[in-house]
């Protein structure tokens, strides 16, 4: 590995957070089969014997998360949330974040036909990075780093998506963090006869309304009134 090579890589560990005892893990998943075929090495030089392991990995990890983040969702929605999340689109997604493709080694076809930024590629590749993580250290240290790096865009995934997420419990979790005294959630208005009722409801902390909800039952009302006031949060996008 050649001085060049090797500060190109140390650039992608400080992106990542992470530096690896063994290169060679990290070279190893930022090889594509492409290069690997062009450059006469073998099949398993390239990064598709990491990617199969990175991907057990990385739905343990998803999995371990989901669970312990919401205790009180079945089995049919914490499978939905981890399909979302640990799906071509989002994995890509992930690559980009620390420029990932930038470092790929790729064959010539593939260079020229746009390979670097192809989600499929990318999305192997992060896969494979999960992997080299993981026979680098240990579960918990890949587990901490994914984690360090990419929780947020767990919970924007999440939210972003057509499942239900408990925008209460999030909300609560974030006001505790940051010392509120008080949070609570008052009726504001209610509109409608009783068959068709809309309730109106603020959550107000330490006596500021930081966001407002409306809906066919309090229930409701404050599901959404939690989620403007995490929009106005900046916790995750609409």
């Amino acid at each position: 590995m050649n001085t060049k090579e090797n500060g190109y890589l140390s650039a992608l560990q400080e992106n990542l957070n992470y530096y690896f005892k063994d290169e060679s893990l990290l070279r190893s998943a930022l090889t594509h089969s492409s290069y690997a075929n062009e450059y006469k090495m073998s099949i398993i030089d390239s990064n598709e014997r990491l990617e199969f392991l990175g991907d057990a990995v990385l739905n343990l990890i998803v999995s371990q998360y989901l669970y312990k983040k919401y205790p009180n969702y079945p089995e049919g929605e914490l499978t939905k949330i981890r399909a979302k999340v640990v799906c071509e689109p989002s994995l890509a997604y992930a690559a980009r974040k620390i420029d990932m493709g930038k470092y790929l080694l790729l064959g010539k076809g593939e260079e020229a036909t746009g390979g670097r930024d192809r989600d499929s590629i990318l999305a192997d590749a992060a896969e494979a990075l999960v992997g080299a993580l993981y026979m680098d250290s240990d579960f918990e240290t890949t587990y901490r780093v994914l984690l360090d790096k990419f929780e947020a865009d767990i919970v924007n995934a999440v939210a972003k998506g057509d499942l239900f997420i408990d925008y209460k419990t999030e909300l609560q979790e974030i006001i505790q963090k940051r010392g509120a005294h008080s949070m609570e959630y008052v009726v504001t208005k209610e509109e409608g006869p009783d068959h068709n009722k809309k309730f109106f409801i603020d959550v107000v902390v330490d006596h500021e309304t930081i966001g407002t909800g409306i809906g066919r039952n309090k229930k409701d009302a404050e599901q959404m009134a939690a989620k403007e006031a995490l929009l106005k949060l900046g916790v995750f996008s609409g």
